[in-house]
């Protein structure tokens, strides 16, 4: 009896050990966004879309009503797609491929709706997580890294790494770049 409880507690401790090793971000996810990610935050590209997306003067109701439109709608419906061809999706995949590490980007306004993306995303409006909460940060701005996470859609280990959008010093909306941790660190 002693024997299985101490396997049943070595097996605990080391799966333990093995969440808390893949919970963090690795030290080149943190390198990057500090020296490569950061940047698209003002990229004149991204600016002009959220800008001309912020001017639509949306409600909340009217993003939260879309959003449960999003989530009702199997596949990608045109709606979406606009969001993928439009000249900052056709951008942000430009930037997708350009590394191997970048598994989604997505762009979102001044309170958290969907501005444009490489790929669908599973709702429209990000404004109540943290990757836009913590990144948009009542307008002040900040660098937000989630812990690393399995999506199931790209069946890899990914960090989202969330970074305030600017036009000049004022903070407009926010970018997320879905990081594959395993081919960064390839």
């Amino acid at each position: 009896m002693k024997t299985r409880i101490s396997i049943i507690l070595i097996i605990i401790l080391i799966f333990s050990n093995m969440l808390l090793a893949v919970e963090k971000a690795p030290q080149s996810v943190i390198n990057l966004a500090n020296t490569t990610l950061v940047k698209y935050g003002t990229d004149p590209i991204i600016i002009a879309a959220v800008k001309a997306e912020n001017a639509k003067g949306k409600s909340l109701d009217d993003i939260k009503a879309f959003d449960e439109k999003w989530k009702s709608t199997p596949g990608v419906a045109d709606f979406m797609s606009g969001l993928m061809t439009s000249e900052c999706g056709k951008h942000l995949q430009s930037v997708q491929k350009s590394k191997p590490y970048f598994a989604e980007i997505f762009v979102m306004d001044n309170q958290g709706a969907n501005v444009a993306m490489t790929d669908k995303t599973s709702d429209y409006w990000q404004g109540d997580e943290d990757k836009f909460i913590k990144t948009f940060n009542n307008g002040k701005g900040a660098l937000h890294i989630s812990d690393v996470e399995f999506d199931e859609s790209s069946q890899a280990y990914l960090v989202q790494v969330s970074v305030p959008v600017k036009d000049g010093s004022v903070v407009i909306g926010a970018i997320t770049f879905g990081v594959d941790v395993d081919a960064i660190e390839e």
